[in-house]
């Protein structure tokens, strides 16, 4: 690694987020606090959320990669700075890099989204496509400012970073001085730390809920451990949380300041997008939807008023059009089947009328008639439904098994 992480009980205080807080003044904006009447009736009190996906760059890493840069000394600026990162950090220290006039050169993986390549780019730092994976790319990352001197901009692991993202637990406290309990999704835990040291000292009273996909959760073991342990990741629709290990700076905090670390499933995820999109007209990505998917799952366990921090808003398109999907499947409210008819004229409008009267939309029909597993006289059919929940479904199930179809697993 280029560099060395100080020791976080010498310098994450109250004083440097407030310190942080200055120096992001008229940088980052202070984003949006509103009420969501939905989940304010599942939990049983008033529920906000902290719209930071509405942040500069779509998200709360400007924060962070700001007052790190901003802190470096006027010969380590000259040298420029250096990240990886498959986006939002990216964009981060894009930006911050141009406000700062310092030049910065990012790390991105080959299969780095489109639209996340080229606004980091737009933000004008030099985009350099490197590695299938994170680590990789990372490894790049510390090679090239291990051979050109300029700064590695860790996207969690400093305390300057660290403190940048506490600012946004000073926001909550001012725009919602009653709160009680904030829930915020952890990656390698900076935005966590940050908020935690900042609600802690000023409202130790306030319970501060950490959330990980149950598919990258690092932190359930490593706290269990009580020291930074690493974990083989799965896949995860969340990929901004995504993190094999904990950072050691955001760990020392977190062990000690942190309520609880919960976990949820990539259907809690996607249903949790989808409700973002639907009740509280918000796009917002995977890992930022975290917390709204910890309330779904477990709504009589927060105490109100509680603040879901939507950390971040940053979703390609296609990724977008696939978890919705999965979420109207979880939901209920989307239906895919296959199963076989009698491959004759008029056979798959007798299926359609068969549905018909459950009153289900069909999106998409394919119809296959030509495959080796299907006999002379038999054809199969894939439908895609629109349907109005699990009971419809059950219906829809009902009618087609009185007409005489069986559905293939």
């Amino acid at each position: 690694m280029s560099f060395s992480t100080p020791d976080p009980l010498r310098t994450l205080l109250l004083d440097d987020i407030r310190g942080a807080q200055k120096m992001l003044s008229g940088v980052a904006r202070a984003t949006a606090m509103e009420g969501s009447r939905y989940l304010s009736h599942l939990v049983g009190s008033p529920v906000h959320l902290k719209c930071e996906n509405l942040q500069r760059t779509g998200s709360f890493k400007l924060r962070g990669a700001y007052v790190r840069i901003a802190g470096l000394s006027p010969e380590q600026r000259a040298a420029g700075v250096v990240a990886a990162s498959a986006g939002n950090h990216a964009q981060g220290v894009a930006l911050a890099s141009t406000l700062l006039g310092v030049r910065s050169t990012v790390f991105m993986p080959l299969g780095a989204p489109l639209p996340k390549v080229a606004a980091t780019r737009e933000y004008g730092a030099e985009v350099r496509l490197h590695g299938q994976v994170v680590d990789e790319t990372l490894a790049a990352a510390e090679e090239y400012a291990d051979t050109t001197g300029a700064a590695f901009i860790h996207p969690f692991d400093h305390p300057d970073i660290v403190a940048g993202q506490g600012t946004l637990g000073l926001e909550i406290l001012e725009q919602c001085p009653e709160v009680r309990t904030i829930v915020v999704g952890v990656g390698g835990g900076g935005l966590a730390a940050g908020i935690a040291i900042a609600v802690k000292a000023l409202r130790p009273d306030v319970r501060i809920i950490g959330v990980q996909a149950a598919n990258a959760a690092c932190y359930p073991p490593s706290l269990a451990a009580g020291r930074p342990v690493s974990i083989d990741t799965a896949q995860t629709m969340a990929d901004g949380i995504k993190v094999g290990r904990p950072g050691d700076v955001p760990f020392a905090v977190i062990d000690q300041l942190l309520d609880g670390v919960v976990t949820v499933s990539e259907d809690e995820l996607s249903s949790a997008l989808l409700l973002c999109l639907e009740r509280a007209k918000m796009v917002v990505e995977p890992a930022g939807a975290s917390p709204v998917a910890a309330l779904l799952s477990k709504p009589d366990t927060f105490e109100g008023p509680v603040v879901a921090v939507l950390s971040g808003g940053n979703v390609d398109p296609l990724l977008m059009q696939r978890i919705l999907r999965h979420g109207m499947a979880a939901a209920g409210r989307y239906l895919s089947l296959r199963l076989r008819l009698t491959d004759r004229p008029g056979a798959l409008a007798t299926l359609l009328g068969a549905l018909s009267v459950v009153d289900v939309n069909v999106l998409d029909v394919g119809h296959v008639r030509t495959d080796p597993r299907l006999g002379l006289t038999e054809a199969e059919v894939e439908l895609h439904l629109e349907t109005k929940g699990p009971e419809h479904c059950s219906e829809i199930g009902a009618v087609l098994r009185e007409a005489g179809y069986t559905v293939l697993p």
